[in-house]
């Protein structure tokens, strides 16, 4: 059997339309009637709303939740069945879900919380770089009070958060091929985040976390447990601290992983992955007819 992992995407990976394939499906009926009770408003709705609803934080959270953990429940539904699992942000979740530590309603419950934080976060802004100098990048990082990395994705591929004027200035300390401003409401995975995060670990500390049935490879630390206080413990540090992504990678083949599956809309961790690890076979399953042709 080849070694596989099931990785997860988080906020960015969302687009208008996106599970319509799942819709009909009686499994996605029963799932989002759990979600709409939880939630008080509807997954389909607001992932066809013409007016992209599904990329407000509020939304984008729980719609991909939902969405991921039903592909989890119908991959499981066909035979098949991960050695260890991760997740980009958000995903992390989806992973934790995946691996038992939490049921479908109590990950929605938090990530529904999280998401009513995140998007009250008015502090900061977001960036990313794309093709620069890495030990430039930290030497500046490091000069620069107000910024830290947020998602160290890729070997070429970076985000910074921090205060608006922190993000500006090393914006312009740091040559790169790319620099993007990303329309986010605050300043994720960074210390701006402390006041939303002390809020969220009133919900959390109220959540049981069960030992995981398979690793768990975690944002802020990319070594694998399946102990559930270490892993609530991870999760805590999750919204100040970096995404770890480009190390999780670098992983993979060190565990014996042999093929990833980005569990969840788009290819965005796949694209990701094979420029940090080209020797990973990597497939995409944010579909019906994906979850069908895995056996093609």
């Amino acid at each position: 059997m080849v070694k596989t992992a099931w990785v997860f995407p988080g906020q960015g990976s969302q687009s208008v339309g996106m599970g319509t394939d799942l819709f009909a499906s009686e499994a996605a009926q029963d799932r989002f009637a759990i979600a709409e009770s939880i939630l008080g408003w509807s997954i389909p709705t607001v992932c066809q709303s013409p007016d992209d609803k599904v990329s407000n934080t509020l939304y984008t959270q729980p719609c991909l939740y939902v969405l991921e953990s039903l592909l989890v429940d119908l991959l499981r539904e066909q035979g098949y069945e991960p050695d260890l699992v991760a997740g980009h942000s958000l995903g992390e979740y989806v992973a934790l879900y995946t691996a038992g530590v939490f049921d479908f309603s109590a990950g929605l419950r938090l990530v529904q919380r999280r998401a009513e934080l995140m998007s009250q976060a008015s502090e900061g802004g977001m960036a990313a770089l794309m093709g620069f100098d890495r030990e430039e990048l930290d030497a500046k990082l490091a000069e620069t009070a107000g910024v830290v990395l947020a998602n160290d994705n890729n070997p070429g591929q970076v985000v910074i958060s921090g205060t608006p004027e922190a993000v500006d200035t090393l914006m312009g300390r740091v040559k790169a091929k790319r620099a993007i401003k990303l329309n986010v409401s605050g300043a994720f995975h960074s210390p701006l985040m402390a006041p939303a995060a002390r809020e969220f670990q009133e919900i959390l500390d109220a959540v049981a976390f069960q030992t995981a049935t398979l690793p768990v490879l975690s944002n802020v630390d990319p070594t694998p447990s399946t102990d559930g206080d270490t892993l609530k413990q991870r999760l805590t540090a999750q919204m100040t601290g970096a995404v770890r992504w480009r190390e999780i990678t670098l992983q993979l083949p060190e565990l014996g992983i042999e093929q990833v599956v980005e569990v969840g809309p788009g290819n965005v961790l796949t694209g990701l992955i094979k420029r940090t690890c080209k020797t990973l076979k990597l497939v995409n399953v944010g579909t019906l007819a994906q979850i069908q042709g895995l056996g093609a």
